[in-house]
């Protein structure tokens, strides 16, 4: 592991329903990253093509919004990816990205974490999407909870409000976790209190604080533009411009990055001494030292579940054959092929 990282957080506006448009700007940002000294860098949440903001705002009149935005979800294995995977590669920088996944006929809030020579090592679906969330989207399962050795640290990543939920907090410290990647959509904008940015701002030091790692926060904006992609369908937001709060917090808590403006799109960088894990380790480790086994017992089933299974003869061999094939072939949470 690295004495010294120096790492990224994006607070930017995608280009609103349009997955080649918001594929441009992510490559943009990467560079700029890039650029910028980074190894790493961190997207929104949904970032790929942008929040629905209008399930909020809008009852039937949304529904010819859900088509275009189904329309720019984007697969795991679709060229978006692929050519973010190839510019990860020629900026070597390690990429969290956060994206709306479609997979056969439904949609997932899904996150990958691409490594600095376009291996897709992570790709992980939000276990359980949040209040509206879930009439679009689907669900993942406890194989969506990873953390990953790379020359940076153990990386792993979350999203909005699973950064609530203690049980996957204590998943993510029991594997090491040392850089997290946490994906946000615009705060403030959906009123103050729990999803403001004070209070998001909050929740990820207490995530760095209680998990002993660096966090990443990226979040998006949203402005004008927003306002009249949705309009067009006849959904009215509220008149709103901001949402940003990237930052990069450390173990013990400190922001280590300057604050943009809400309403400014770009990117925050800070050095993460690695060394001050040793540090907030010999201090607290919830997992280890500072637990209590014999008390409390968390089991995590990581087990991918499928919605149909097929028990006949034939497709039991089937699935036999391919359960035979080399581990990444048909597994998209598995390390794949180096991006030329």
């Amino acid at each position: 592991m690295k004495e010294l990282v120096r790492a990224a957080a994006v607070q930017a506006e995608p280009v609103w329903f349009d997955a080649s448009g918001t594929t441009g700007k992510t490559i943009a940002l990467i560079e700029e990253a890039a650029r910028g000294g980074a190894e790493i860098v961190a997207f929104p949440e949904v970032w790929i093509p942008g929040y629905p903001a209008f399930m909020v705002f809008a009852g039937e009149a949304e529904l010819p919004l859900v088509a275009e935005y189904r329309a720019n979800a984007v697969s795991i294995d679709g060229p978006e990816l692929g050519a973010i995977r190839h510019a990860a590669a020629e900026n070597h920088i390690m990429v969290g990205l956060g994206f709306a996944e479609r997979a056969g006929r439904s949609l997932y809030m899904s996150q990958a974490v691409i490594s600095n020579t376009g291996e897709l090592r992570i790709a992980r679906r939000k276990l359980k999407p949040t209040h509206r969330e879930r009439a679009l989207y689907g669900q993942g399962d406890g194989s969506d909870l990873q953390v990953i050795d790379t020359p940076l640290g153990r990386v792993g990543a979350l999203m909005c409000w699973e950064h609530l939920q203690p049980f996957n907090k204590m998943a993510m410290i029991a594997e090491g976790e040392q850089i997290h990647i946490s994906s946000w959509p615009m705060l403030d904008f959906f009123g103050a209190g729990m999803m403001s940015s004070e209070a998001i701002t909050t929740v990820n030091r207490a995530y760095a604080m209680e998990s002993g790692t660096f966090v990443l926060m990226a979040s998006q904006t949203i402005s004008a533009a927003a306002r009249a992609a949705m309009s067009r369908h006849g959904v009215e937001l509220p008149e709103f411009q901001g949402g940003g709060a990237a930052c990069v917090i450390a173990p013990d808590t400190t922001v280590l990055t300057e604050q943009l403006a809400s309403d400014a799109e770009g990117i925050v960088y800070a050095d993460l001494s690695m060394r001050l894990l040793e540090i907030s380790n010999y201090l607290t480790d919830p997992a280890g030292h500072y637990s209590r086994p014999d008390v409390y017992r968390f089991t995590i089933d990581r087990t991918r579940r499928r919605s149909v299974e097929y028990l006949d003869d034939a497709l039991a061999q089937s699935n036999e054959r391919t359960s035979a094939a080399p581990a990444g072939e048909d597994d998209p949470a598995v390390a794949t092929a180096p991006v030329a």
